[in-house]
Formats: structure tokens, sequence, C-alpha cells
């Protein structure tokens, strides 16, 4: 009876599979030819109403949601997950804008060699084409299962470990400064809005997912010439949860948190939710800011170009002052007019409207006065209904936008009288051969032979895996990581045998001291450097 009931099954699994992927392969088709279809012919106008009845069929999706949502974050079979794009977090630079805002860091193409340090701007080896692997033969086998019993081809990685990629956060550490540098709240509270944002920025076209830490592995990274050091460390594998500690190397600000992303499986997206809180503290002013990074969507995993959304809402607390920025980064809709928007206010403790901040999380971000924002979106609202009672045709953009990312021009409608605090700099020539990097990211990996005698043997610089992905050694790669991911497990094996317990090294749980929210807090030592009693794990 049991071996019957699993025969249905498997085959209600596999109707369910190749139904699912004939819908998203015809919608694309659809999607395409009415595209194609708008271009040649000026008479042809589709209406909002019309595209919804075109596609209305693909509603029955969300009738299979209760089968493909998924809570874990993991990919690989219980310790030896690889999360993918947990990305919700980190990376471009930003550099002055009109309004004055600089970045102190990285800038396009230029060699980056700081303080006499000569950093490299391009790795080892070019990224492996991926076309030739599908994403959705692999993902198909997550419908009614755990993502943690799905192994994922290390092709589908990019040659960063998530401690790295979080990392990415500080590529914007002269916000920092200028907010330190700034003597009014709201003035500071801008630059660290700005921060918040351009943290996610890095993830427009990173597709790749970042290597799983192991447990107990770190990541550690000074910059002098940005003002900072940083230390990281994987503290727990179920959950898995990333916990990080910034400070400045003039003790003028302290950055901290933790990341625990939590993944869900929509058929043709993925969605990382990342739970965790983020702090930032400014001894100057005696202040602390707290936020959540917004939930990240991956789009068209079965079929079509892979691109990268943000939604949700973000609200930065001033906990000395009462005064917020509550954002929302919007969704991309069905015509994607909303795509990569950012908008909100900077609000006073009594919720009064300070200012107003707009602009997209993948180019700019601008503030203005908040009655001049409210009358600009209420015309705007105006002009696209005047816009749809003539069925005017929709841009280009509005087509395809669930097929792929907008374009590199500069979109986002200045208002008059607004202020520019974040611009992103161009990435390198040479990105797209390199994982989408850019020049701060190509640099995280680095090992010079000075580091080899001071790092300790848990740095993510380490790796075998990921040194070898680096390298283009993919056969190498895919070997050390397998290898990695048994140790890893008979390591937990051999614990549950003894009365051994796993030793967090640099951190510690506790409560966050502003907002009271469950977090890792570090711990005194680890630039000590005594590394004698840590783990082998590589």
């Amino acid at each position: 009876v049991w071996s019957l009931k699993v025969e249905q099954e498997e085959e209600k699994n596999k109707a369910l599979t190749e139904a699912l992927q004939t819908l998203a392969t015809e919608h694309y088709e659809l999607r395409q030819s009415l595209s194609r279809s708008r271009r040649s012919s000026t008479r042809c106008v589709l209406t909002e109403d019309d595209f919804c009845d075109a596609v209305s069929e693909s509603e029955s999706e969300l009738s299979v949601s209760d089968f493909l949502s998924v809570d874990s974050y993991s990919w690989e079979e219980d310790e030896g997950r690889d999360a993918p794009l947990q990305n919700s977090l980190h990376q471009p630079s930003a550099h002055k804008g009109a309004a004055g805002m600089s970045g102190e860091g990285n800038d396009g193409n230029k060699a980056a060699q700081h303080n006499g340090v000569k950093h490299r701007t391009f790795l080892p080896a070019p990224m492996f084409s991926r076309n030739d692997v599908s994403v959705w033969s692999i993902l198909k086998k997550c419908i009614g299962m755990e993502l943690s019993k799905i192994a994922m081809p290390v092709i589908f990685n990019e040659p960063l470990s998530f401690l790295q990629r979080i990392t990415e956060y500080m590529e914007h550490t002269y916000l920092i400064h200028q907010a330190n540098a700034a003597t009014d709240s709201i003035e500071r509270m801008k630059c660290v809005a700005a921060f918040a944002v351009s943290a996610v920025a890095s993830q427009w076209e990173r597709t790749g997912k970042p290597f799983n830490p192991l447990l107990g592995e770190t990541y550690e990274l000074i910059r002098e010439d940005l003002g900072f050091r940083w230390v990281s460390e994987q503290v727990s594998h179920h959950p898995p949860i990333s916990a990080f500690h910034a400070e400045g190397l003039r003790e003028d600000f302290v950055f901290h948190g933790s990341i625990y992303p939590k993944l869900k499986f929509w058929g043709k997206s993925i969605e990382a939710e990342p739970k965790g809180t983020i702090t930032l503290e400014l001894p100057k002013y005696n202040e602390s800011y707290t936020w959540t990074n917004p939930t990240c969507c991956v789009h068209n995993i079965i079929v079509g170009q892979l691109w990268i959304e943000q939604y949700g809402n973000v609200e930065v607390i001033n906990h000395k002052t009462g005064e917020r920025c509550n954002m929302t980064f919007k969704p991309c809709g069905l015509f994607g007019k909303e795509l990569h928007k950012v908008e909100g206010y900077i609000q006073d403790k009594s919720k009064k409207k300070l200012c107003a901040i707009y602009g997209k999380w993948t180019e700019c971000l601008y503030t203005v006065d908040p009655a001049n924002f409210d009358d600009h979106k209420k015309t705007d609202k105006k002009t696209a209904e005047e816009k749809k009672s003539n069925k005017e045709p929709q841009s280009n953009v509005d087509e395809e936008s669930e097929e792929k990312p907008p374009p590199d021009a500069e979109t986002v409608q200045v208002i008059p009288g607004s202020e520019l605090i974040w611009k992103i700099a161009p990435r390198p020539e040479n990105s797209a051969k390199f994982y989408a990097f850019s020049t701060f990211a190509m640099q995280l990996n680095e090992l010079d032979k000075s580091m080899k005698g001071v790092l300790p043997p848990t740095d993510s610089r380490l790796r075998p895996d990921i040194r070898a992905m680096e390298n283009g050694e993919i056969d190498l790669a895919s070997t050390e990581k397998k290898r990695l991911e048994e140790k890893q497990r008979t390591a937990r094996k051999n614990r549950s045998k003894s009365t051994e317990e796993w030793k967090i090294r640099w951190f510690q749980q506790g409560s966050n001291p502003h907002n009271k929210a469950q977090d890792w807090l570090c711990t005194k030592g680890y630039w000590d450097r005594n590394y004698t009693h840590l783990p082998d794990i590589y």
C-alpha cells in the first residue's frame, strides 16, 4: 500500500513539474510575442486590462505555492548547504554627486592603490559559462521537498564566501564618515539611510551565489584607506547565521549585526528574506541606528534572463532622537513601472515629515522637501491616468520588465530642488567576465604572502574550494566543496556521539542593546592574534 502511494505521489510530482515548466515557457513566449508585435506596429496598443486577460492563466501557478514554499535557506544536504543568492545584502561603490557626496574607495576602472598598497583589479581566471547548465533541472527537485536536500553544482557559485559577500557593506564606508562630519541629526540620517540603500546595490546582476560558510569559518578585512577593520564568523549552522562586527580605525563608529536568510521557492522565482538586525553606532553623538534589509527575489529561474529585485519596507531608527527614515523598496509590478524604486520619508519622533527620500537602489538616491515630493507624485499620477485614458503605448521597459533588468542609463526623474546623497559608481569594464564584481569585490579574496602568517586558519581566503574556483579550476573546486561538506558532516556526527559542544569563538548571543532584539555581539580577543586553539575546518 505504501509503495503504491509513493508511486502515485511521484507521478503527481512529475506531472506538476512538467506543467509548471510548460506554463513558465508559454508565459515567457507570450510576453516575447507581445513585445515583438508592439514594436512592429504603432497601431497595436495593449492596455493593462488586456495584458491581465492575456496572462490570467498564470494565476494557476499560485495554486501550487504551498508545495513550492520552503523556509529553508540552504541548498546542500545538512551540513553541505550552499545558500543560494543570499544576497540580501552588499556591494557596488558610490561616488560624489552634485550635492557633494563622494566615494573614497573604488572608482570604476582605475587601478586600486591605497596607502601604497596596490590591490588587484581582476581575478586570476574569468567565470565559466552557465549557459549549458539548467537551473530548473536542479530546482525542480525542490517541489515537495526541503531545499536543504538539494545539492547545487559549483558552477552556480561565485568565488566568495557569504562572509565575504556581506563585507561588501563596507564599500560605502565614506557615507558613515560623512554622517560623523554632519552636525545636524537630519543630515546624519540622510547619510545613514543612503548607506543602508547602497549596501544592497551590489546585488544588481549578481546572479551567482556565494559559497556557504562552514561552521566556525571567519573572515577579516582591514582597510586603512577606508578607515575600518571587520571581522565576521559563521556562528550557527542550523539555522545558518553569520555575525559581523566592524569598527572605525579612529574609534569613530561601530557597525555590527547578524544575517539569517530564509528562502522561499515560488516555482519561477526564489525569494530571500534576510532576518537579523543591523546596527550602526556613532560615539561622537552617542547615537545608534538600527534597520533590517529588504527582501530579495531572483526571477526567471526556469526560462528567460535571470534578474533581481528588492522589495519591502526598511525603517532606519535613530534611538537617541526618535527620528526615523521609513523607506519602501517597491516591487516591479505588472508593467515594471516601479522597478528598483525606493521612496520614503524622514520623520521626527512625532511622525512629522521632515524630508522625502527617493531614487533607485541600482542608481542613486535623492532627498527633497516633502511638500515638493507629494506634489510631484500627484502630478505624476494624474499624467499616468491621462495616458491610460488615451491608451498610449507603454515604454519598452514596461514591456519586458519581467524578462530583464532596466537599462544602464539613469532613469530617475529628478524633482526640482532635490539633493543627491548617493550615486552608484560604474563597475569596471571587465566586471561581466568576473561574476559582475565591483573592484571592491574583486579584492575581497586577495591572499598576499604576508597574510598567511597572520590570518587565523579559519579565514575564508584559505578555503580550497573557493580558491580553486577563483583560479578557474572548476573540477577541483567541486571536489574540494564535497570534501569540506563531508568533513563538516563527520565532525558534527562525532560531536553528537560525545559530550563535546561546539564553541563559538568571537561572538556571543545576546539582546541588541538598542532595540532588545535577539542578536550576536562581538567578544574581545580576535585582534590579539592568538589563534592556537581554533578548529581545523578546511
